[in-house]
This record gives structure tokens, C-alpha cells and sequence, in this order.
């Protein structure tokens, strides 16, 4: 295959915004919104961003967090671990069943997201890794509902979506199976979708890395007109907040752009549907997570789902 940078020589230009608005899988907000609906932090644990050959791991979340509520500490939403190959231009998205029942460190057991509530982005990405053997670099961070504006600042997505399902209260017509476009609030309703899936919690995060993969295509697409990464640029700087400085998110920003789209490979952590304190839960196939992390620990490749 065609190396990327020889195949597109603006790639290091065009692709960067579209990837780091893809890699989230979530949204810039309209300019009414406040930078503080978008966060990036850096695991201390976690090494700095090494362009060659190492892979970069950045979990993205779209936290739970009502109107006036600290999104960095409230539950967590859509939960994936995405890793991009510097040299390979390879990327792995491993979605995390939000409901999964672990062990969070110094809290005991409970659901995966609740770690964003009792330790903010760090406990979450060390939770995130103690159960897939991968600690991310970053966790990115943002109000999930705000997707709506950047889907349809773009035009809307494309997705393919293997089998028709509904649901009463955000979408009572459905969704058809086939290739279907998506505006901003029917992207938003692909994504948070679960009761009326065959497999739930399984099933809505796989449609999470549909939607991301149609975020990543679009803006790809757009990548040419006069303006459009520009304006893509300004939006999510003007909404994004962060402690890393200017020379970090540039290289980060550079680990984004070699990506290769058709690189992208993608799986769902499985698990059985149990009851603990009443609350229904995940309980993951943990075997199957670790072996997802070292599938794709070192050139994030997945082959395996």
C-alpha cells in the first residue's frame, strides 16, 4: 500500500483537526459553549508522546455530566481506549462497555464509569488500563449531548449499520439497516442507543466507533474545501481545555495526523449481563480485554474481536 504522506502531501495539514475530532468519536460545541466542555489531560503515569515508532494510547469519554456538573467528575459515557501507530499510520479503537464491572483502585468494585466520579480522568484511564493491559497517554474528555453542533456543522455522516433497531424516546422510527446518513441529533441518538439492542451495552459501543469512523470519513471528505479545516481548527482550540503545552499538543497533533484511515481496525470488549445490588451490570470477558491490549499494544493492529 501506498504510504499515506506520499498519497496525500497535505495529510500532516488536513488530517490532524479531522482526527482529533474523530478520535473522541464525540463533538465540537457551537461557539455559545464554554472551552471547559472539552478536556484533555495527561496520565502522569504515562510517558510523553514518542513519534517513532511508538504507539500513542488516548482514551476519549463522553461523560454524563448534567448542565452546572464537573464533567471530569461525574460518570463516564462512551468509553474508547484508541491508539494510533506513528510509524505504521495503524489505529485501534477498543470500546469499553460502560456499565463493565471492575475494580477500581482505592473504591472496590463497581461500573467502569463511576471511576471518572470518584478519581476524574486519571482513576478512569488507570481503570480503563488495569482491565485491557494498555495505560493511555491521555484521556480526552466532553459532554457526549454536544456532538450534535459538529455533526451537523459537517454535513452529517454516513454509517453502515448491520440491523434495524429503535427506541421510544430518542428515536420511535428507527433506524433502517444499510448504509444510512446521520444528522446531529440522529448521530446522537446512534450513539446513546442500548435497550431496544440485541446486545445492549455491546452493540452501543460498537455504534460508537460506526459513528467515529463516519466523523473521520467526513471531515477526510471536506478536507479540501477552502476554509473547512481552518474553521475546524479555531473550534476545537476555542473549546478545548488542557495543562499541556503548545510544543506537547503539537506533537500529539502530529501522532493524529498519520493516521491512515484505511488502517483503522476495531473490537468491543464482550461480557455476561448480571445483577449486582440490583443494578444490572457487564461483567467483561477480562481474558478477552488483556487479549485485545497485547494484540494491539505494540503497533495498535487489532485482528482479532
Amino acid at each position: 500500500m501506498t504510504p499515506l504522506r506520499k498519497r496525500y502531501p497535505r495529510a500532516l495539514r488536513t488530517l490532524t483537526v479531522g482526527l482529533v475530532l474523530a478520535v473522541a468519536a464525540l463533538v465540537v460545541p457551537d461557539s455559545a459553549v464554554k472551552s471547559t466542555e472539552i478536556e484533555l489531560v495527561k496520565v502522569h503515569q504515562a510517558s510523553g508522546v514518542d513519534l517513532s515508532p511508538d504507539v500513542v494510547w488516548i482514551l476519549a469519554v463522553g461523560s454524563d455530566a448534567r448542565p452546572g456538573e464537573d464533567m471530569t467528575h461525574t460518570r463516564g459515557d462512551a468509553l474508547q481506549l484508541i491508539g494510533m501507530n506513528t510509524r505504521t499510520g495503524a489505529a485501534a479503537a477498543i470500546g469499553v462497555p460502560r456499565d463493565s464491572w471492575v475494580d477500581i483502585p482505592g473504591h472496590g468494585h463497581d461500573k467502569i464509569n463511576a471511576s471518572l466520579y470518584y478519581g476524574g480522568p486519571e482513576l478512569l484511564g488507570q481503570t480503563v488500563g488495569n482491565l485491557v493491559g494498555i495505560q493511555p497517554d491521555y484521556v480526552f474528555v466532553t459532554r457526549f449531548k454536544y456532538f450534535i453542533a459538529m455533526v451537523r456543522d459537517i454535513g452529517g455522516i454516513e454509517v453502515d449499520n448491520p440491523i434495524a433497531f429503535d427506541d421510544t424516546y430518542l428515536k420511535p422510527r428507527g433506524f433502517r439497516a444499510g448504509r444510512i446518513h446521520l444528522g446531529g441529533y440522529d448521530a446522537m441518538a446512534f450513539s446513546r442507543i442500548r435497550h431496544n439492542l440485541i446486545r445492549g451495552d455491546f452493540d452501543r459501543s460498537a455504534n460508537q466507533q460506526r459513528v467515529l469512523r463516519g466523523i473521520q470519513a467526513k471531515v477526510r471528505a471536506r478536507s479540501h474545501e477552502r476554509g473547512f479545516m481552518e474553521r475546524g481548527v479555531l473550534s476545537v482550540m476555542a473549546h478545548l481545555h488542557t495543562g499541556l503545552p503548545p510544543a506537547e499538543l503539537f506533537r500529539l497533533g502530529q501522532a493524529m495526523a498519520q493516521v491512515d484511515p484505511h488502517k483503522i481496525t476495531t473490537c468491543v470488549v464482550q461480557g455476561g449481563i448480571g445483577n449486582i445490588g440490583g443494578a444490572s451490570v457487564v461483567l467483561p470477558f477480562t481474558s478477552q480485554a488483556r487479549m485485545f491490549g497485547d494484540e494491539a499494544r505494540a503497533d495498535a493492529t487489532l485482528e482479532h474481536c
